[in-house]
Formats: structure tokens, C-alpha cells, sequence
């Protein structure tokens, strides 16, 4: 696989001192391949925006070593160091053109005037920008002026790109737009993305990989589906991703199996008042061949456009979640469905124990 991109060793940040002293980062150990996208995920004050920091060289471990292409930089400038930084507040000189904002570290570095404009130029290009060079930032909407903060960037063709939560000063629809023009632009420049969000579906869209931050340690790190099918945690499952935990007597009853058990809510099937009637003459959902059922009460349903969201109580104990979509329900549909019987049908491979607990 050759030398990481980035290597983290034994890395901890501590600030204050004595009984002010707090833990930002708790020894962490951490690998990003060469030309990967990795997304640093994570609640606020989770200790990702920190371990960034120390990645560009804005704050110094307490101990461990940040490594970058096999060399140790723990110790060296952030203008030392062969990466970049892409911030949320762009932080673009109002008084440049777009052009003279992308080239200025070039212009600092004293890159001849010819050969500085085709570099400009050539980054305007990848980040879809051609012929904004003569604007100004104001005359851009916030979508462009990103792009140009990350033109400005990549301009100068670090090693490493360290994007903080760029994206979130823009508003929905755009910020989903960016998120796939982003991971396009990491395709065709092929150098090695760390980015920091605490918005999952945006880790999930974009990334190679995911590194779940929580008090300053790592909670999990894998693909995308990795983290979302299989967390490894109860903090994973209830942070990444809407999840529904099973446990105690509830999991005893339904599953046969102690423990504390996920299941994703897109992966139940919701039968109303409780499916086919049965052989006792009660009724219940017509099953498959590895499936489970249980029986509960809908407590709530919500209509959210594409989809239904509807809580259920279960007879055996505790409450699941499940994600219905939209496909021939309304919102009066969904409404009715508060305080029915139903059966919540889902297959057994779906289930994944959470590896950090046992049952109460």
C-alpha cells in the first residue's frame, strides 16, 4: 500500500492546566492512505477539528507524532508542512479579483507571473470556474466563493487537503450539489482529502472512509457501509444515521438472544392491524424464510414528504422506528396509522449486534 499520506501515532492534546485541564484528543492512532478521501466524524467536541489542526501544524501535540508522507512534522510550521487548508469561512481578500485570491500563495512563493496564470487558470478549471477570474468575491454566490477557496488551494498542490466543514455556511440543496461536486473534483485531482463535519449523510456521501470521533477517541473507523450497516457502538449507531437498538428483555423476547441489537429503520417492513390472520385466529405478518416478526402499537406517525417516519411500541418492550417510503401514502395515510396494532417484519441478516454492550 506504500507509505500513508498521513500517520497519526499515540497523538494527544490537552489544553489548560491542573484542574482546568481538559482532554481534547486521547491518544489516537490513525493511518489515511495516499489519495484518499477520509471524513473525520463527529459531535461538537468530539476532538476532529483539533486533530486537524495539529495535522496543518495550528496547534502542537502534547504527545505523539504527525507524520505526512513518512515524515515526522510534529514540530515543524504549518507553512513547513505540504498541505492545505480549506476553512467554513472561506476567509477570501475582498479587495482581489477571484483570479488574484487563487493565486496569492503562488505570488508569495514567488512562482513567475506566466506560469502563475496557467496554474490559476488550470484550478479555476477543475473547480468549474472558468472565465471568473476578473470578479470579485461579492459578485459570487456561496456555492462559488467555496469553490474558489478550494481552487485557492488546491492551486498550490499539496500532498493533503484539510477542508473544515466547508460546506457549512450553504444552504441545503446546495451544500447536497457540493457534496458530489467535491468528491468529483477529489476523483480528478487525486490528492489525499481529510475532511471534518459533524453532518452524517454528508461523511456517508462522500467519503472512502469514516473515522467516528467521540471524547477525543476514535469510536470506529471503515467505509461508509461499514459504519452504517455495522457500527461499532451504541454511540455509532445512535449518532450515524437514525438506528433502533433492541435490548434487555425486548431482545430476549424478539430476537431469542441477549445482547444489545441494531436495526436500521428502512429495514422494516410495517404490516397494519397485524397482516394475515393465522392459524390461532389471531392476526400476523405472512413471513419468509429468515425473517422476524414482532407486534406493537403505533404511537407516531409522521408524513415527511418522500418518506413516513412511524414510531412503534412493542409488545415486548421498548420502541422502534420505522422508515416507510412515500410511494402511494399521503400524509392523511400515514396519520391514520396512530394507535393501530401492527406487525414489524424484518430480515434476520439485518440485525447487527453492537459489539461495546451486553443487555441490562
Amino acid at each position: 500500500m506504500g507509505e500513508p499520506a498521513v500517520r497519526l501515532v499515540a497523538l494527544r492534546k490537552e489544553f489548560g492546566t491542573g484542574d482546568q485541564r481538559v482532554v481534547a484528543v486521547d491518544g489516537i492512532d490513525l493511518d489515511i492512505a495516499d489519495g484518499e478521501f477520509t471524513t473525520l466524524l463527529g459531535p461538537s467536541g468530539s476532538g476532529k477539528t483539533t486533530v486537524l489542526r495539529m495535522i496543518a501544524g495550528f496547534e502542537r501535540p502534547t504527545e505523539g507524532q504527525v507524520m505526512l508522507g513518512g515524515q515526522d512534522v510534529t514540530t515543524k510550521a504549518p507553512f513547513e508542512r505540504d498541505v492545505n487548508t480549506v476553512f467554513q469561512d472561506y476567509a477570501l481578500f475582498p479587495h482581489m479579483t477571484v483570479a488574484q485570491n487563487v493565486g496569492y500563495g503562488l505570488r508569495v512563493k514567488r512562482v513567475p507571473g506566466p506560469q502563475r496564470r496557467q496554474r490559476v487558470a488550470a484550478a479555476l478549471s477543475t473547480v468549474r470556474l472558468d472565465g471568473f477570474g476578473p470578479r470579485r468575491p461579492s459578485q459570487l454566490s456561496g456555492g462559488q466563493r467555496q469553490r474558489v477557496a478550494l481552487a485557492r488551494a488546491l492551486v498550490n498542490r499539496p500532498k493533503v487537503l484539510l477542508l473544515d466543514e466547508p460546506l457549512g455556511a450553504l444552504d441545503l440543496k446546495l451544500r447536497e450539489q457540493m457534496q458530489v461536486e467535491l468528491k468529483a473534483i477529489q476523483r480528478e485531482v487525486g490528492i489525499t482529502f481529510v475532511f471534518v463535519t459533524h453532518d452524517q449523510d454528508e461523511a456517508l456521501t462522500m467519503s472512502d472512509r469514516v473515522v467516528v470521533f467521540n471524547h477525543g477517541r476514535i469510536e470506529q473507523v471503515g467505509t461508509p457501509s461499514e459504519i452504517y450497516e455495522q457500527p461499532g457502538s451504541q454511540f455509532v449507531a445512535g449518532f450515524v444515521g437514525t438506528s433502533n437498538l433492541l435490548q434487555g428483555n425486548a431482545a430476549a423476547a424478539v430476537l431469542g438472544q441477549p445482547g444489545v441489537w441494531s436495526i436500521r429503520p428502512e429495514k422494516i417492513r410495517l404490516v397494519p392491524d397485524g397482516g394475515e390472520r393465522g392459524p390461532d385466529g389471531g392476526r400476523r405478518a405472512a413471513l419468509d424464510a429468515g425473517e422476524i416478526a414482532t407486534t406493537g402499537v403505533v404511537r407516531e406517525a409522521v408524513y415527511t414528504g418522500a418518506a413516513s417516519r412511524i414510531v412503534v411500541t412493542l409488545d415486548a418492550g421498548g420502541e422502534l422506528v420505522v422508515v416507510r417510503p412515500n410511494v402511494t401514502t399521503s400524509a392523511q395515510d400515514a396519520t391514520e396509522l396512530r394507535d393501530q396494532r401492527v406487525t414489524l417484519v424484518w430480515r434476520r441478516d439485518h440485525v447487527y449486534r453492537v459489539a461495546d454492550a451486553d443487555a441490562d
